[in-house]
């Protein structure tokens, strides 16, 4: 087992909690402490500037309203004589504006100059015009101290005769804040150092017993499990650990349990014929028999200690919990391009009476027949369906619309049972070829078999065609005169032909040729019709004797048919022995061959 790291151990983490805690709480009782006694000096501070102002505003007023002789002082003089007996700290400046904004005195001897100016301050303007207080704390350009400005209309019966002006130095205010939060940081720092002491002790007492039972679990790990961890108290800690010490009895019980389990699976892992892998707890392998290895085609010695999950290759789709809780089985498509494959595996969970699973057995079955049963079941089902509601559909509509009362339309109604008697048809045909297949599947038929020249035969049908057909086609036989006798059953292998030559009319174009070939080798007779077509992509060839199968369904639809002609052609094929195949290449048509066996040649002699 890898070593924590001092930083990533818990007794880190338990001081740097505790400290955490006492860190965040200082600070919101410092935040809290200095919000507090900054509003109250600022208070103070204020109150004490709006005490003077008061007393200077009514001096101010009583100056501005008096009614002077000419041996009296003037109004600036007098306002002057009552700021140069200001002596205050706090406060830096004083200005007395009348109310037409002219400056009639200010209490800086240095800045004497701005008396009988315009004051351009906003402050006095707004105080002036709206006769209210108007205050805001600025910066000083040269000091950079910041300055509390304070601008209060002097009001006489009721109407604004000046305002008087006031800079006061509100920097103390924030100097003793500042000395406040030293000393307040230099606490915290302190309290720190002391919270970190603590932490590394309390945290001593916690971590001491995990590291007691971190080295219980190794020891385990290893399959000791004599060494006991030291109980030292009777709180959650040592309720912790009497537990640890119970659980390692236990496990040592669960050992000797699991071991007997364990031979018991394998006797009766290694006598079943199905395939067969068992897991221990975690999901590795721990048995694989016999007919597991030939199912999952992969050596024993890579199967065994890996997880199940990826043996089996689902490892990206399930995880082994997944494996306990599956209560259906699952398939498994092992498929390759050159053949199907597919097992089905049932998973069974091992576990004890109070629920603890040691492991899972899995259980292989071959499933690849029945599944392409099922499939071709469904397939089958869906088309018959499908080839079924069509004319059915077409019927209804027709049939209501008859009994509405097109019935009596000269005109619409022959033309409407002659759709319905088509699509009846079509249906019979449907079910004929249905049932003639079902007793092709039973093998409940027989061929009534004749010798016939095969030639003489092959050109009636032909002929056939050739008188029925329009005229859109051409045929083209490559026949020879030599008979080549056959042992057929000519019903069913006429109805071969005409599947095969039927569509071949249907997919050519106008114009187009039909060209009919006979060709012998050894003993079989191999037929060749060949269309000039549509043409089947390269894919889709292989798949055209499957039942149902069409190429392109809307247009093979449109055109009629059930889609059994060529499933119901190599049926018959295969039962005469012979073998039935396509070429076709796309844009270009396609041919179809079949083979039959060679009874014997024209003289009359067996083969």
């Amino acid at each position: 087992m890898q070593k924590v790291g001092y930083l990533k151990s818990i007794h880190m983490k338990i001081v740097f909690i505790y400290i955490l805690l006492i860190i965040i709480a200082m600070q919101i009782i410092g935040l809290y402490f200095v919000r507090e006694l900054e509003q109250t000096l600022r208070g103070n501070f204020q109150t004490s500037i709006s005490d003077r102002v008061g007393l200077l505003e009514f001096s101010a007023r009583e100056e501005i309203i008096k009614v002077r002789n000419e041996e009296d002082l003037t109004v600036q003089q007098s306002l002057r004589s009552i700021l140069y007996g200001l002596d205050s700290y706090d406060i830096k400046e004083v200005r007395v504006i009348d109310a037409n904004y002219q400056i009639l005195a200010t209490s800086d001897i240095s800045n004497q100059s701005i008396v009988g100016q315009r004051s351009m301050d906003e402050s006095v303007k707004l105080s002036i015009t709206a006769a209210t207080l108007q205050e805001n704390i600025s910066i000083d350009s040269e000091t950079r101290d910041r300055i509390w400005i304070l601008a209060t209309p002097i009001i006489y019966q009721g109407e604004v005769i000046g305002s008087l002006y006031i800079e006061s130095n509100i920097e103390n205010v924030f100097g003793q804040m500042n000395e406040i939060n030293g000393i307040l940081a230099g606490g915290t720092a302190v309290a720190l150092a002391i919270t970190i002491i603590l932490g590394v002790l309390i945290a001593q007492t916690i971590t001491r017993p995990i590291s007691d039972m971190r080295k219980q679990a190794q020891a385990m790990a290893k399959g000791n499990f004599s060494r006991k961890v030291r109980v030292y108290g009777n709180d959650e800690i040592g309720q912790l650990a009497i537990a640890f010490n119970h659980l390692t009895n236990r496990l040592q019980e669960a050992q000797s349990t699991t071991e007997a389990e364990r031979r018991k699976l394998a006797s009766v892992l290694a006598n079943m014929t199905d395939g067969v892998i068992a897991t221990d707890r975690k999901g590795r392998v721990i048995l694989i028999n016999d007919p597991a290895i030939r199912l999952l085609r992969i050596p024993r010695e890579m199967v065994l200690n890996r997880p199940i999950i990826s043996v089996l290759g689902i490892d990206s789709a399930h995880s082994f919990e997944d494996l306990i809780h599956l209560k259906e089985s699952m398939n498994l498509d092992l498929s390759t391009q050159e053949r199907p494959f597919i097992l089905r595996t049932n998973f069974s969970v091992i576990q004890k009476e109070t629920g603890f699973v040691n492991g899972l057995i899995a259980v292989l079955h071959d499933n690849t027949e029945q599944e392409k049963i099922d499939i071709e079941r469904r397939e089958f089902v869906a088309n018959v369906s499908h080839e079924l509601r069509t004319p059915l559909t077409t019927m209804s509509s027709y049939l209501e619309a008859l009994a509405d009362g097109a019935w009596k339309d000269d005109e619409i109604a022959p033309t409407f049972l002659q759709v319905t008697q088509t699509e009846t048809q079509r249906m019979i045909r449907l079910v004929n070829d249905l049932l003639q297949l079902s007793k092709m599947d039973s093998r409940d038929y027989d061929l009534n078999r004749e010798i016939v020249n095969f030639n003489q035969f092959f050109n009636r049908i032909i002929d056939r065609f050739e008188l029925s057909k329009s005229q859109h086609v051409t045929f083209h036989r490559m026949l020879s005169d030599t008979a080549y006798y056959v042992d057929i059953d000519t019903d069913k292998l006429t109805q071969v032909m005409d599947n095969i030559i039927s569509n071949a009319m249907k997919y050519s174009p106008d114009g187009g040729n039909i060209r009919f070939g006979v060709a012998v080798q050894e003993n079989m007779i191999t037929v060749m019709i060949s269309d000039e077509g549509m043409g089947i992509p390269p894919e889709n060839v292989n798949r055209i004797f499957d039942r149902f199968y069409r190429v392109d369904r809307a247009r093979a639809r449109s055109m009629g048919g059930t889609g059994l002609g060529l499933a119901i052609a190599r049926e018959m094929i295969e039962a005469h022995g012979g073998r039935i195949w396509a070429e076709s290449e796309e844009g270009y048509g396609t041919t179809i061959f079949f083979t039959l066996k060679v009874e014997m040649g024209e003289e009359g002699e067996w083969d």
